[in-house]
């Protein structure tokens, strides 16, 4: 739905007689639109007027939650009993902030305050699951009111619990259902957002992301996700809209400043495309086979004796190995010369950046437990969407191929700057890993 005609924001937040469940829906309409910065103007008139007591200071505090300011919101929500829309907000900012013990309490009182039980009902059992009790989640959902089914709330919830089960197939269809009932549905779209963006589907984990704020509470890791993943298509602006949207909603948040900081940086970074093909046309070039050029048979058999598959291997051996060979001698050699240098290439040219990624450990001198570790994949890290690209676009799969990489190399790669890099290391870290040269 959207409004048709501006709202008296100022009238909707002081004069309305009433300020209940319909004229939250109407605020919500508002600080999703542009006029989102007149709610911030008055919420701040309110809180000072109200001196944080009274109607005034519910409607200032339902506001602040609407505007991602829950600390705030809590602190004038906080100590009201009678009014259940008043502690059903409540309820959403101590949830937000992580209080779930709190928050289902909330969830409780806010429905005996004569807030909508079926919904209380189904946020406490968020609370359950957050809290680490899956077995009474799932044990409250089925006890969950009459009615509650019919809910696009009810599907979320599910959802959470089978994804938190491991059933992602199944988690996937109760998210879809639950925007099949409410396309606004923030948390659902949040979450099956977040899976498409695991299996690389950037453009409908956009989709997903933005639909998701489209509707207040705009959740700050919504924001930061898509900020990323506009960064990654190269739409640096919509990037710096949502790293900025999300200081304007707490300034001291250290991701988001960070990130900025790497796209203000990025205006001044050069890509150079050309070369950047001349890399991938070096790395087809060097992945094909020798069967694929036309050798003699002794030139072909003495490659295939000492393990010569491709004309990379060739430029990581020398002449004298090659002449090692059984029955290699120099008319071979002179015929591999001549055929590397009519692709620009030479025997031995890149024996150098071999040794560099070598690693530094040979896998008979690890434990088995050891071995297990470096063979561990990347994707265990739980990386954020931009160090996630990073190790796709070079190839890294286990942490045993990125522990082998320096940290200039990783910020080499496009787009992966220094947050991310300390991102890496502090992963790595927990695991007592570190970059080469690190």
């Amino acid at each position: 739905m959207k409004l048709a005609e501006p709202i008296d924001v100022r009238g909707l937040l002081r004069t309305s007689p009433s300020f209940g469940i319909d004229e939250v829906r109407t605020l919500c309409e508002v600080v999703a639109g542009p006029q989102i910065t007149e709610v911030r103007q008055e919420v701040g008139v309110l809180v000072e007027e109200s001196g944080g007591r009274g109607p005034m200071a519910i409607r200032a505090g339902v506001g602040l939650y609407l505007l991602g300011r829950h600390a705030e919101a809590h602190d004038l929500l906080g100590e009201v009993t009678d009014d259940g829309v008043a502690v059903f907000y409540d309820a959403c900012s101590l949830e937000s902030l992580g209080d779930n013990a709190a928050a289902g309490e909330r969830f409780e009182q806010a429905a005996r305050a004569g807030y909508d039980e079926v919904e209380c009902s189904l946020r406490r059992v968020g609370t359950i699951r957050r809290d680490g009790r899956l077995a009474d989640a799932e044990e409250a959902l089925k006890n969950a009111p009459s009615g509650s089914t019919s809910r696009a709330e009810y599907s979320y919830q599910m959802g959470c619990i089978l994804s938190e089960q491991c059933n992602t197939a199944a988690a996937v269809e109760s998210f879809e259902r639950a925007i099949d009932m409410d396309p606004h549905h923030s948390r659902s779209l949040f979450n099956l957002a977040l899976e498409n963006a695991r299996h690389g589907n950037d453009e409908e984990a956009i989709r997903l992301y933005e639909q998701s704020l489209s509707r207040p509470p705009q959740f700050l890791g919504a924001l930061l996700n898509l900020g990323l993943l506009y960064e990654d298509s190269e739409n640096y602006d919509a990037a710096e809209f949502c790293f900025r949207r999300v200081l304007a909603s707490d300034p001291n948040h250290s991701q988001a400043r960070l990130y900025l900081k790497d796209i203000e940086a990025t205006s001044d970074m050069y890509y150079d495309e050309d070369l950047a093909k001349e890399e991938l046309r070096m790395q087809q070039l060097l992945s094909r086979p020798v069967t694929d050029f036309e050798l003699t048979v002794r030139s072909r058999n003495c490659l295939e004796g000492i393990g010569v598959k491709s004309l990379g291997d060739l430029t990581m051996v020398t002449e004298m190995e090659l002449l090692s060979g059984k029955n290699f001698g120099e008319t071979s050699l002179v015929e591999i010369r001549e055929l590397l240098t009519l692709h620009g290439l030479a025997i031995g040219q890149n024996i150098n950046k071999e040794q560099e990624l070598e690693p530094t450990f040979a896998p008979s001198d690890l434990s088995p437990e050891e071995r297990a570790l470096i063979e561990k994949p990347v994707a265990d890290l739980n990386l954020s969407v931009r160090a996630r690209k990073c190790m796709a676009r070079l190839g890294i799969t286990q942490l045993g191929e990125l522990i082998r990489r320096t940290p200039d190399e990783l910020l080499s790669s496009k787009n992966f700057g220094v947050t991310s890099l300390n991102e890496i290391r502090g992963k790595l870290d927990e695991l007592d890993l570190k970059l080469r040269n690190d």
